[in-house]
Parts: C-alpha cells; sequence; structure tokens
C-alpha cells in the first residue's frame, strides 16, 4: 500500500470525525451549514475512476447519515457529487492537461482554477442536499439561501484548510 492510499484512507476517517464532531455544530445564522466531507471527494486524484468515487462518496455519506439520523439524505448527495466530479473535471482541463499524480488541489493548480473547480461541485452538493431535505421546491426562498450561504460558508471553509495545512501551500 503506498503512502498516498495510507493517507486517502486516514483522510476519510479525518473528514468524517471533523464533520461529526465539530461541523455539525457550526452554524451560522441557521442559514450557513458548513459540509467540510464534500472535500474527501474534492481532492481524491484526479485519475479517481467514477465508479470509485461514487462508492466512496456512498460509504462516506453513509457514516454520516448514521450520525446525523438522515435517513441517506448525505449518501445520495456524495454519490451525486462523484458523479459529477469528473466529468466537471473534463470541462475544466487545463491546455497542458493535468499532471500524473496530482490532486485537485490550491497549491498543484493555483486559486482561480481551484475556485471554478470546487465551487460548482460544493453549490450541486448543498443543492441536492438542501431540496432533498426540504422534499421539493415548497420553500424556496428558505432553501435558496441555505444553498447559497452554505456553499460559501463550506468553500471558505476547504479554502482555510487548503492555506492551513502543511504540504499544500503553493511553492
Amino acid at each position: 500500500m503506498s503512502r498516498a492510499s495510507i493517507w486517502q484512507f486516514l483522510s476519510f476517517f479525518v473528514y468524517l470525525i471533523l464533520q461529526v464532531v465539530l461541523m455539525r455544530h457550526l452554524v451560522l445564522f441557521n442559514t450557513a451549514f458548513c459540509f467540510i466531507y464534500v472535500a474527501f471527494l474534492l481532492f481524491l486524484p484526479i485519475e479517481t475512476n467514477t465508479l470509485v468515487l461514487m462508492v466512496l462518496g456512498f460509504l462516506l455519506g453513509f457514516m454520516i447519515d448514521i450520525f446525523y439520523d438522515s435517513l441517506g439524505l448525505h449518501a445520495a448527495t456524495l454519490v451525486l457529487v462523484g458523479f459529477v466530479r469528473n466529468f466537471w473535471l473534463g470541462r475544466i482541463t487545463p491546455q497542458g492537461g493535468y499532471d500524473a499524480g496530482e490532486g485537485p488541489t490550491l497549491a498543484a493548480n493555483g486559486f482561480q482554477w481551484f475556485l471554478i473547480y470546487s465551487l460548482p461541485i460544493i453549490f450541486v452538493h448543498h443543492f441536492a442536499l438542501f431540496f432533498i431535505e426540504a422534499g421539493g421546491f415548497g420553500l424556496p426562498g428558505y432553501t435558496f439561501s441555505k444553498v447559497f450561504f452554505s456553499t460559501i460558508f463550506t468553500f471558505s471553509i476547504i479554502l482555510l484548510m487548503q492555506y492551513l495545512l502543511p504540504g499544500q501551500r503553493r511553492s
């Protein structure tokens, strides 16, 4: 087992624990929620197969659903993120392509690319999550505000993590 595989295995549990212990109670004005666990799928290597992403998304989402008592809500949205991620990476491929073995991180690709990569995926996750939670489009104003502010909040925390974690800084 390679060093990268061990780190990815450990990061699965780190994101799970961070979400369940810390981020679950981090809510701003009952509108902005932080779902840091989506970063687990965002930071997996670019070459990761879509099926592997969907299975890992289901496993992480299912574990979070156990702690949140949410009956598959997080599992469904992370499977969607796993499905959409490689499609989106293909659409925003730089002209020279991606470096083999590089992760889709801020350090490897720069701020503008990271913004274009992560913000739409986080938005798709939050859109699906809050509209499934609401049971449809019954309260569109409140649900859209939760989607918007939670997307900004989650992106800000993920961006902060990219700047603060060792080895993630741009050289």
